[in-house]
């Protein structure tokens, strides 16, 4: 098991990536603390982590408030003695529309609330794991050049957050401490039957792979699992493509 007797506090674990994750961490051994805004679904995932014998905790927790989560990040550490993993997975409430045609708030909103949510899941945990000398960060999103039109701030908040990880990762690398973005180039998965124009997107993330298949939740609960173990202790201060070729590095 890849994670057997790490802790791991996921962020944004009712949604459906952060789902996949948790389940994926769980069933590789670690015990995950999920938290998110909506207790309902938090519960829903929990409960199916249980029912296959894995040790699931839930938290209603709002990543942008500083003084909540230090004190969530706290308790964890004082009921376990530890935190090994910390991965972040919130959504950023991005208006994805031309930017000719945007409010300068709905502009601004994915950037301030990426580097909001990302530095204090991040800061809250590296302080434990400082004391330790080991533990991994991770996020999910990624950058590059490549872009579309209409797409708001949120590719903007996604560079953001790599400028972000490339500076926590030069200041816990000497701590022992791994910094690892994860990317894709879409999972269809994530989009409901009634999203406006859905097939148009499927079919773009499609056409896009370089692989005759895309991403599924599936595939990034695996592959974060990876990362976010041992095996991995050489990463830091890099991404990683799980696009199928969709992003070229």
């Amino acid at each position: 098991m890849l994670l057997e007797n790490k802790v791991a506090v996921i962020y944004g674990a009712g949604g459906s990536i952060g789902g996949a994750v948790a389940r994926a961490f769980a069933r590789e051994g670690a015990r995950v603390f999920l938290a998110g805004r909506t207790q309902a679904t938090l519960d829903t995932v929990a409960d199916e982590i249980r029912s296959h014998g894995g040790v699931a905790d839930t938290a209603v927790v709002d990543a942008l408030d500083e003084r909540t989560v230090d004190e969530y990040v706290d308790a964890v550490v004082e009921q376990l003695g530890y935190i090994d993993i910390s991965f972040n997975l919130i959504s950023y409430g991005d208006a994805q529309e031309p930017l000719t045609e945007l409010a300068v708030e709905d502009f601004t909103r994915p950037i301030t609330t990426a580097m909001r949510a990302h530095f204090l899941t991040t800061r809250a945990a590296a302080r434990h794991m400082i004391r330790r000398g080991s533990g991994v960060i991770l996020a999910f999103g990624g950058s590059g050049p490549q872009t579309l039109p209409g797409l708001g701030g949120f590719k903007v908040a996604l560079d953001a957050i790599e400028g972000l990880r490339r500076q926590w990762a030069c200041e816990l690398g000497p701590h022992g401490i791994r910094v690892v973005t994860l990317k894709t180039g879409g999972v269809p998965e994530t989009l409901p039957d009634t999203f406006p124009g859905r097939d148009d997107i499927v079919a773009g993330i499609q056409e896009a792979a370089l692989l005759n298949r895309t991403a599924t939740l599936a595939d990034v609960g695996n592959v974060a699992a990876f990362v976010a173990s041992d095996l991995a202790r050489t990463m830091t201060a890099t991404d990683v493509n799980t696009s199928c070729g969709a992003i070229m590095d």
